[in-house]
């Protein structure tokens, strides 16, 4: 079975139905052909605008980011212990 796939534009919309128009989450998805899950999924992600949602984009790629130099630096600090180490074992 293979999934559809929506535009972005299709999702935003759907979820305004559901935000501004106050329709149930069950009738859109009857109406659009897609499922309950994939619109608490949408709305979740594009309840806020599309702004907030670019925002949440932005703060995961800054996580990244500062995932990816924390192992970085991990990394250097392990090494400049073993480097300690072996010199003050070397100049006993």
């Amino acid at each position: 079975m293979s999934s559809k796939r929506y535009t972005e534009e299709f999702k935003i919309e759907a979820v305004k139905q559901i935000i501004e128009r106050g329709y149930s989450v069950q009738d859109v998805a009857n109406r659009l052909g897609t499922t309950t899950h994939s619109l608490y999924a949408w709305r979740k992600k594009y309840g806020h605008g599309p702004q907030k949602a670019a925002e949440q984009d932005d703060h995961q790629a800054e996580i990244r980011r500062l995932r990816n130099e924390l192992k970085r630096v991990t990394e250097e600090r392990d090494i400049l212990k073993k480097a300690t180490a072996y010199f003050a074992k070397e100049s006993q």
